[in-house]
């Protein structure tokens, strides 16, 4: 038995350094520095790959029109008394978006009066630094997890109003609000500008299909999205194959990894419990030392 192995001193060390000498490629935007920050702190060469940025909606008069019949139900027979915020990112530029008009502190106080349906837990943790909660979360943080979880509410709101996931209209899940009885009222606070950086994603495939990277951590489908697309734009296609075939193939969690398998890629890493950033770094990490462990 190797001794240094069960002193806590040295695997500390080995911990904190598991990622030296490899090159961790992170197709992350919204929080790439963070993500960025913790494989470094562990000795990783990080590649950043931006692969999808956001931005607020260029036209900005169906965001205020939305916000001002948002504000403007309370008073009426049939109000939004049920909000889908289906991700963080529209909750926050909602915000912002309110901030801008001078109806921030309106709309948090509205936000108060509805019940709000969580599609996962970001929605609840953006909607926390105002100190407002979900009523109620999907069980499956899915579109069909939302539609399960209407189905079993009482007393859903004559209308209800649906945080959209970037410019996607979701048409089942507005066609499932009708079948319940109700009518949806979407927003779409942001988009995606995914066009940017189309050399960076060329040589990331590249450098994936020849070896140099040992690991891509996935956080979200747009950003496969985008890597799927711009290869088959470029011709790089069975480069892209043959570099999921070499790179380890890091999910957030489950909803991404079966994303990716229903894609037909590989998934070798997931956290076991808790799918956030750090629990995704330490899964890689337990991934990177059970070779050595085993050597």
């Amino acid at each position: 038995m190797n001794r240094s192995e069960n002193n806590p001193e040295n695997k500390s060390e080995v911990l904190a350094q598991v990622f030296s000498g490899k090159t961790i490629a992170l197709p992350e935007s919204r929080q790439l520095d963070v993500l960025a920050g913790l494989f470094e702190r562990r000795g990783a060469l990080v590649r950043r790959c931006p692969l999808v940025s956001m931005h607020d909606a260029p036209d900005q008069a169906p965001i205020r029109a939305w916000l001002d019949a948002f504000l403007q139900d309370a008073p009426r027979t049939e109000p939004m008394g049920d909000l889908i915020a289906l991700t963080g990112e529209g909750m926050s530029r909602l915000v912002a978006a309110a901030e801008r008009w001078g109806l921030k502190e309106a709309f948090l106080a509205r936000l108060n009066t509805v019940r709000i349906i969580a599609r996962g837990p970001k929605p609840g943790r953006t909607l926390k630094t105002w100190g407002i909660h979900p009523q109620v979360q999907a069980a499956i943080p899915t579109t069909q997890g939302i539609i399960a979880t209407l189905a079993t509410l009482e007393n859903r709101a004559p209308r209800i109003g649906v945080v959209l996931y970037g410019t996607e209209p979701n048409q089942p899940l507005m066609d499932a609000i009708l079948a319940l009885g109700s009518t949806p009222v979407p927003v779409a606070p942001y988009i995606y500008a995914s066009e940017s950086e189309t050399s960076a994603v060329c040589a990331l495939i590249a450098d994936m299909a020849a070896g140099r990277i040992d690991a891509l951590a996935f956080t979200s489908q747009p950003q496969f999205k985008r890597l799927h697309t711009v290869a088959e734009k470029t011709g790089q296609t069975a480069e892209l194959h043959a570099g999921f075939e070499r790179t380890a193939i890091a999910a957030i969690g489950p909803v991404m990894a079966d994303y990716l398998r229903a894609q037909g890629v590989r998934v070798d890493v997931m956290p076991e419990d808790r799918f956030f950033m750090k629990p995704l770094v330490d899964a890689l990490a337990r991934h990177f030392l059970i070779p050595s462990a085993s050597a």
